[in-house]
This record gives structure tokens, sequence and C-alpha cells, in this order.
């Protein structure tokens, strides 16, 4: 991975290519930010970053005043991070990590034409969407102009949630139908009424699913009930939607929508076979209801060949209503529902007002269309088709050599690598998926791991992703797969050796690992805390602790 440098645009790096634009605007604005702080004379600053607190002290105040159900990245060993610039972010020390995971800074974290349009706004007028404004209605038409045709009114919030929040009420006001079909593992926001739709949420917790809430089978065909060598999985997985429609009728229950994201994320980079929305579609109108289209994670560019992930479905699928947020406003709260006219006069009939405060307001709007301009100037579709389709390659090859690899999927910039104990069980690498992220951190790099057994690695950068950066991911991910793989295989011939690590037996058939004696080995701290499985690290060889 180069390191981001004033004045190196990156070998090989033309300066016309998204690449070279990102390593050059990073260093403006970050020059552009040092003057801004000395000029402040905020404490703890230097040139390159700025700190209140050290490390432990952040630490301790987060304990402090931060709720314990607010988790950070890496928790058993978090890293700090102080500024950001395109596809790289650092911590207090200057160290640099490529990031894979964020895919909020859409157009590349700080990029200064979003910085310099929000700026410039703010000094000028910020307020509510009450007054009248040119930016709100001129951001509505370069939206709407992005989408298909019918898909022309705009209703703008902060988050994610607000938006799918929002969408459920337009969705039971169209008709008055109350009830919401969703996916297995699906997340749709932290707000009460997408807990109830979010089995990701409701599942973990004491909250049992509400009556008006039904939960259709992800459609997976890797690991879901249908699976590639069905004939015809999207027309099986659509037909458990149309049985749980039947289902509902039959108890008296009405439906009010389908909400699905896309590709769906936190349930593990899921993308939905051909033909499976379409159908959906039709039985869901049938019954009345409507589709919602969550794009909060996959929507602006980020499948390549298409602005919004649910158009690679094909022209003939067209949802009812969309969402969208996180990328929205590169990191600025932004989110937006958009809809049909029909359904935006339904809830206009219903004689409650919608007001939002912030929700469309002149500075947002300004970034809003900063966003869509950077992804058009630098191509960022197209990089995330070329960018997207080499990384795809590349981890195919790492497929065809590691035993761990079960599953590459996805399009564009939104990948997933399933990690497997047994390639033919198709048994979940939950544990080896949460040392390798801690491995690729300690190597530079970001990623995170999801999905209803943790054992997804998701890739899911800013979009001015290069090769480059591509290639350096794999090469570190090979490392590490090609270590542990020898470990396990180590282990399967009963190797010992007389470093083994102190064992303590734990209920449910685990391990826990004490690290305490083993003076040799360099990551105590990360992987103490890690709850480890008997049949992978019971009698550690040797191997794996030089990872």
């Amino acid at each position: 991975m180069p390191p981001v440098t004033p004045d190196a645009p990156g070998e090989g790096t033309p300066r016309g290519t998204a690449a070279g634009k990102a390593r050059r605007w990073g260093s403006l604005a970050r020059q552009a930010l040092a003057g801004e702080r000395e000029s402040r004379g905020a404490p703890g600053c230097r040139a390159t970053m700025c700190e209140l607190y050290s490390k432990q002290d952040t630490l301790a105040l987060r304990r402090k005043h931060i709720g314990p159900s607010c988790k950070v990245f890496f928790a058993a060993d978090p890293i700090k991070i102080v500024r950001a610039q395109g596809q790289y972010m650092f911590d207090e020390r200057g160290e640099q990590y490529l990031d894979c995971i964020n895919n909020v800074a859409h157009v590349g974290h700080c990029h200064p034409e979003v910085v310099t349009a929000a700026l410039k706004q703010m000094e000028l007028l910020n307020t509510n969407s009450r007054f009248l404004h040119d930016n709100i209605v001129e951001y509505a038409r370069r939206l709407s102009a992005t989408l298909p045709e019918t898909l022309s009114v705009c209703y703008f919030t902060n988050s994610g949630s607000e938006a799918n929040d929002l969408a459920l009420r337009l969705a039971r006001q169209f008709r008055g139908h109350q009830d919401v079909i969703t996916l297995d593992h699906a997340y749709h926001g932290h707000l009460s009424s997408l807990i109830e739709i979010s089995p990701y949420k409701f599942r973990k917790g004491k909250d049992v699913k509400k009556e008006f809430v039904h939960v259709a089978p992800t459609p997976d065909t890797y690991r879901g009930k249908y699976r590639e060598d069905h004939a015809d999985p999207a027309g099986a997985y659509a037909d458990e939607v149309k049985k749980i429609i039947e289902e509902a009728h039959n108890s008296g229950r009405k439906i009010a929508a389908f909400i699905a994201e896309s590709m769906q994320s936190c349930g593990g980079q899921i993308i939905p076979p051909a033909g499976y929305f379409q159908k959906v579609a039709e039985y869901v109108h049938r019954a009345g209801g409507v589709f919602i289209a969550d794009e909060v994670q996959v929507g602006f560019g980020r499948v390549g060949k298409h602005f919004w992930s649910f158009q690679m479905h094909g022209e003939d699928f067209v949802p009812d209503i969309v969402t969208m947020g996180k990328p929205m406003g590169n990191g600025h709260p932004m989110a937006c529902v958009v809809t049909t006219k029909e359904i935006a006069e339904a809830f206009s009939s219903s004689g409650m007002e919608y007001f939002n405060t912030y929700g469309g307001n002149p500075v947002s709007s300004a970034i809003g269309l900063a966003v869509l301009n950077v992804i058009e100037s630098e191509d960022l579709q197209g990089n995330a088709t070329r960018v997207g389709d080499y990384l795809t390659e590349l981890l195919n090859k790492q497929k065809a050599k590691h035993t761990l690899i079960g599953d590459i999927r996805g399009i564009g910039l939104f990948i997933g690598i399933d990690l497997v104990k047994d390639q033919q069980k198709r048994t979940p690498a939950t544990d080896e998926a949460e040392h390798v992220i801690y491995k690729m951190k300690e190597k530079q790099v970001l990623l995170s791991a999801d999905g209803p057994h943790r054992n997804v690695l998701k890739i899911k950068p800013p979009m001015c992703f290069t090769e480059e950066d591509a290639k350096f991911m794999v090469d570190q991910l090979d490392e590490i797969l090609t270590v542990v793989e020898e470990a396990i295989g180590a282990k399967s011939e009963s190797m010992t050796s007389e470093n083994t690590p102190c064992r303590t037996k734990v209920p449910h058939g685990h391990l826990k690992v004490h690290w305490h004696v083993c003076k040799s080995y360099p990551d105590k701290e990360t992987l103490k805390r890690i709850r480890l499985e008997r049949v992978f690290w019971n009698d550690m060889p040797r191997a794996l602790h030089t990872i």
C-alpha cells in the first residue's frame, strides 16, 4: 500500500484517473485542514492529525460517557482514527490504513469538492426546508433523473433509519394496510419501528416478532433453503413470500409492504437470484401492498453498471418506494425517500403535514449535489465496475487456492467472502473470520465480518478504491489464510508444540485460550478476548503463532 504524500499521485497512476485525483485532493484537503487547525490553535494538533486526549484517555472517557451498547470496530484492540483522505484512514500515530469497509465516505474521505460545497453554503445560509430555496429542488430534480420516471417525489430526512421509518408510514397510509414482510437476517435501522422488522436485531434481543411482521427466507443461493443447484431458486424463494401472503389473508391480515435491501448487507452480502424481485413484486401488488427497495447501503453507483442496485434486476422491475442514505452525503447526515405521485398524494390526504427540520436543508442539499457531481466527473461508477471486476477475479483465484474460502459473491465494489470450515458442508468459519479481520488490521487493511454467522468478510470501500489497493488487500489476505490453513493442516495431523497455550474448559464445548504464558505470541491482547472453537484451536500448532 503506497503512502499518501502531498506531491506523489501514486506510482504508475495517471493523473486523470480516480486514483490520481483521490491522492491529489486528499493532500490538498489535508494541507487546508492543517492550516485551519493551526490558525485556531486547537490543543494537541499537528500538521497531519489532531488529538484532544491520549488513546487510553479517549477509551476511558468513552467507557464513562458513551452507552455500553455503542460498540467500536475491533473492540479487543480498537484503533483511534484522527483523519482520513480518499480510501485511506490514519491513526493518532500517523499509521495509514486501507479502508475497505467505509461505504459512507462514498466518493472518498474528505473530498475537497464536497468539503468546499459544505463550507460555501454554510457561510451563506443554513435553515429549515420550510423556506423556499433552490438547493432542495435542484437536488430533488437531479436525484429523480437517476431513477425510473415513476419515482419522482422526494422526502428528505437525515438518516437511513428515518427514511425507512417514513417509507413504512407511506406504505401503510397508501391503502390502510398494516402488515410488513421482511427478509430473514435483514436490518433496516435502529428506530423501534425498524427493529420490529429487522430479524438481524430482534432475533438477538429479548423482543419477540410482532404479529404484523412476517419473515421470508433470505434468497441466498449459497447457504439458504434453495441453492444454486435448484432448478428455479428465484421462483422458489418468491413462492415463500406468496405463501406468507396467503397465510396472512387467511388470518384476516392485510399486507402493506414488502421491504428488502436490493443486496442484503448485514445478512452476508447476499445477491438475490435473477427474477426474484419481479415475482415478489407481482405477489405483493396483487395483495394490495407496495415494494420498498432499501438502497441505504448499496445505492449511488456502487454496483458499477447501474446507479441503483435494484436496476440490475432489469427494466421490468421498478419499486414503489426507494430509500437511500449513508453514501448520499459522503459522511454528512443525509437521506431520502423517493416514491410515486400516487403514494405521495395518498400520504398527503391523511391531513397530517410532514415536516423535517433538517431534512433537505441548504447545506445538506449542496453536499448532495457535490457528491452527484463527483460520481459523474470522476467516473466512479466506471471505477466500481473496473476495480470490482479485477478484485473479484483476484478473489476467485484465492478461492481456488484456499480451502477456507467457500464463496465469493458480489457486484462492483460490494463483495463478500464467505469463510467456511468445510467446503462441502459449508460450515461457517466464524472464529477464523474474526481472527482474519484482526490480522488484516495488523497489516493496515480494515475489513469487517458480518452475516448471521459472522463469517462473511465484507468489502465495500470508498468508490475511489484502485486496482493497486485491491491487489494489496488480496496479497495480505492470501498471506494470512495461508498460515491459518497451514495451522489447521498441522492440527489435523495431530502435531503438537511445547508452546501450546494453557487451556481452561468453558461451557458449551468451547475453549478459552489464555495467552499469558505465550510470551512469543505477537498479538496477545487481540485474541485474548476471542472465544475460539475447540475443533480449530485445541493443541494449536506453532505455525499459528507466526501469523
